[in-house]
């Protein structure tokens, strides 16, 4: 693939910083999974009502990728992120606040507004100075921060749960969310970034024709399609995991912190591994086995007799995630070249909308026959959907 970028020599400390900001951004998707139990004991409801602040974050998350896209490429995508992080360590800490279930749905939607420019235009800014042929891995080492926040994010969940109450949890958020700003605000003061890849102010019809332009050609609307349906089958099932969890072995919230960290350990296992593994498999091969790991976790799940069982088979789901999901990134960052930002950011949208609507559905699930029907059904599903992405690969065009 050609590649239309100005690419220049890009230091090492710009993307540490964003693999750092991304860490927060993940970590605060994630470290309301263990509390599902804790927070539908507050407010008096069931998990599955719970689950509406999970599709609150998410669909906000994902409409706003369409306001940020634009705004990344026209101010610079290094200066939004920075600001995006200052304005979510705000949006974290009045989430400490909420006294009822409602009041909690809007800050977390509010907090998705906030947080929605931090890795799609992390990844549109990698795309802008990396050439395709070393991009995926770079953006492996990046995600191996967005990784660690899935982690960090779901122990933070569990342990600060625990001991402190879920509301602690959104402060230790905002205080993370607030230094990953700093840093970032300082990198652009002192840091030697690369002159910005910078688009042309663009009126709301002429960026809704650029929007349409880009769904109707046949490859994005492809990556676009199973992104969403990805992020639909896939996180709507992950939402409900820790209270698998923590109904199956009646574990402390810590230690249902810990099992779903394996998560982030299977994905920190590709991201290691991720040069090796895109020159043995290739990218279909990377879609085909993400696609059989995905189905075989799922699957193992409900039926684990420990919850150190449970935890491979949370560990199996994190590498085949990444494994495909990867693959659908760098794949995205190709997209449209000359408005990467707005591209990356539909794809993202589309992701994080699938994801809030398949939590909201899953939660019907869950509350009526259960999480065991849940994870049995979503896994087949996952494994045809990862095949015909593969497939469609082979008749990728060349841009």
């Amino acid at each position: 693939m050609a590649d239309t970028a100005a690419v220049v020599a890009l230091p090492a400390r710009p993307v540490t910083l964003l693999a750092a900001a991304a860490f927060v951004s993940a970590a605060t998707v994630r470290a309301t999974d263990p509390l599902v139990p804790a927070i539908a004991g507050e407010f008096v409801t069931t998990p599955g009502t719970v689950g509406l602040t999970v599709t609150a974050f998410a669909l906000a998350y994902g409409v706003c990728q369409l306001f940020w896209g634009p705004v990344g490429d026209r101010y610079g995508k290094y200066r939004v992120i920075t600001l995006a992080c200052l304005l979510s360590a705000a949006t974290a800490g009045a989430a400490a606040l909420a006294h009822s279930l409602p009041m909690l749905a809007a800050l977390r939607l509010t907090g998705g507004v906030t947080a929605a420019a931090i890795i799609p235009l992390a990844m549109a800014f990698i795309g802008d100075h990396v050439p395709y042929a070393r991009r995926q891995a770079t953006l492996a080492r990046f995600i191996a921060g967005q990784i660690l926040g899935l982690i960090g994010g779901q122990i933070i969940g569990g342990v600060v749960g625990d001991l402190f109450g879920w509301r602690a949890v959104f402060l230790v958020l905002a205080a993370l969310f607030l230094v990953a700003g700093l840093l970032l605000w300082r990198e652009l003061r002192v840091g030697a970034l690369p002159p910005p890849v910078l688009g042309t102010p663009a009126r709301p019809a002429q960026l809704a024709m650029t929007y349409l332009r880009l769904v109707r050609r046949p490859w994005p609307r492809t990556v676009l399609l199973t992104v969403f349906a990805e992020g639909f089958l896939f996180f709507g099932a992950l939402a409900y995991v820790g209270l698998a969890v923590h109904d199956a072995y009646g574990l402390s919230f810590t230690m249902v912190g810990v099992v779903l960290g394996a998560f982030g350990l299977g994905g920190v296992l590709y991201a290691f591994n991720a040069g090796r593994l895109v020159a043995r498999l290739g990218e279909r091969g990377l879609a085909r086995g993400g696609g059989c790991l995905l189905a075989m976790g799922f699957l193992a799940l409900p039926f684990a007799p420990t919850p150190w069982l449970a935890a491979l088979a949370i560990a199996l789901l994190g590498l085949g995630f990444y494994m495909l999901h990867n693959t659908l990134q760098t794949n995205a960052t190709q997209m449209a070249p000359e408005a990467r930002g707005l591209a990356v950011a539909t794809f993202a949208s589309c992701f994080f909308t699938g994801q809030g609507l398949g939590a909201w559905l899953a939660g019907y699930v869950v509350d009526g026959p259960g999480t065991t029907l849940l994870f049995t059904a979503v896994a087949p599903l996952l494994l045809v959907l990862a095949m015909a992405f593969a497939h469609r690969l082979a008749d990728r065009p060349a841009s």
